[in-house]
């Protein structure tokens, strides 16, 4: 694993390869993700509903989050909150994506 992929995403999990969540409901852009972070040597795991999101990390939280701002069941914004408010999850790196555009969004 090169320097720069280590120190963006952390420890790697027990396989070697940092596991990233990718949380988005818009299925061609969660593949797409997926498919760049793979090729690059990464563990990817896909999602596409808030509380899905949740209930995966309770079981173990990856190296890295990409979160869409905006997910049915719970909102990608109250995942965050949740996570910065769990002990175990409050530095957990977190890559917010949203389609808003406008500035008071």
């Amino acid at each position: 694993m090169n320097e720069t992929r280590a120190s963006i995403v952390g420890a790697a999990s027990p396989g070697g390869a940092p596991r990233i969540l990718v949380v988005e409901d818009e299925s061609s852009l969660s593949l797409l993700l997926s498919y760049n972070l793979e090729a690059e040597g990464y563990i990817v795991e896909r999602v596409e509903r808030g509380d899905e999101a949740e209930l995966r990390l309770e079981e173990a939280a990856p190296d890295l989050v990409i979160l869409d701002w905006m997910l049915p069941g719970v909102s990608g914004l109250e995942i965050c909150r949740r996570l910065r408010a769990r002990e175990i999850t409050r530095t957990l790196p977190v890559i917010m994506l949203t389609a808003r555009g406008e500035e008071g969004e």
